[in-house]
């Protein structure tokens, strides 16, 4: 697949999925903008890549924030064509009546709040170009409640339901609105949590690019809302 000449917006750069994103739109010939919180992660990640990359240190749960970053963004490439929110977070542990509330909102705020605010500074931009395409990360754990993963659940079917009401609204204006459902992520942070788990089980960052370059590629013109699992062999 060929990006050059296209600009890709990758929120969570720094983490594993946005690593594998981010290296395989550079590979494919796209000009990156990398938003994540932690900017030395950014550095140590993104380091003798700054010709056509723009690292950013950005709080994706403030929508100011979230703004004037994107406006940097504006002002080195003038046009972001591709936004993947990779962006977000897990936690479970507890019946739904004993979830303390500061994990309920976090849960809504990583997963779902980030999608809004960075519709909230992209979509006007792509709509005043004609188009782009967004990305977007939910999980087949959005797909029905699971026991003591409430909040992760309801965050994760709200990025779904996110996800499809944009492309209802977006989908004839030239934006593409997709989202992935991965389920157990290939990462050194769940093989240390799981360790008797099997990990050739699970999707790798790798895979689940793959995908993201499909959907934001002319070869997915026609897909738009569509929720795809993404799961491996688990």
């Amino acid at each position: 697949m060929n990006f050059h000449n296209k600009v890709v917006l990758v929120t969570g750069a720094a983490g594993n999925l946005g690593r594998a994103v981010a290296k395989k739109f550079g590979e494919a010939g796209a000009s990156l903008v990398l938003f994540d919180i932690d900017q030395k992660a950014l550095d140590t990640a993104y380091s003798g890549q700054a010709q056509r990359t723009l690292t950013v240190s950005v709080d994706l749960l403030n929508q100011e924030s979230v703004g004037a970053a994107v406006e940097a963004a504006l002002r080195k490439f003038q046009r972001i064509d591709v936004l993947a929110n990779i962006a977000g977070g897990f936690r479970m542990g507890n019946p739904v009546h004993e979830t303390p509330a500061d994990v309920w909102r976090l849960m809504m705020e990583l997963n779902a709040g980030t999608v809004m605010h960075m519709a909230h500074a992209v979509v006007p931009h792509m709509l005043a170009a004609g188009g782009g395409r967004i990305i977007n990360i939910a999980a087949t754990a959005g797909l029905g409640g699971r026991a003591d993963m409430g909040a992760y659940s309801a965050s994760k079917s709200a990025v779904i339901r996110l996800t499809e009401s944009m492309a209802a609204e977006l989908r004839e204006k030239g934006i593409n609105v997709n989202c992935l459902m991965p389920t157990i992520i290939d990462t050194p942070a769940n093989r240390a949590d799981m360790p008797n788990a099997d990990p050739g089980r699970w999707v790798s960052p790798d895979a689940l690019a793959d995908v993201i370059l499909f959907l934001a590629s002319d070869a997915a013109r026609a897909v738009h809302g569509a929720a795809i699992p993404v799961a491996g062999l688990s």
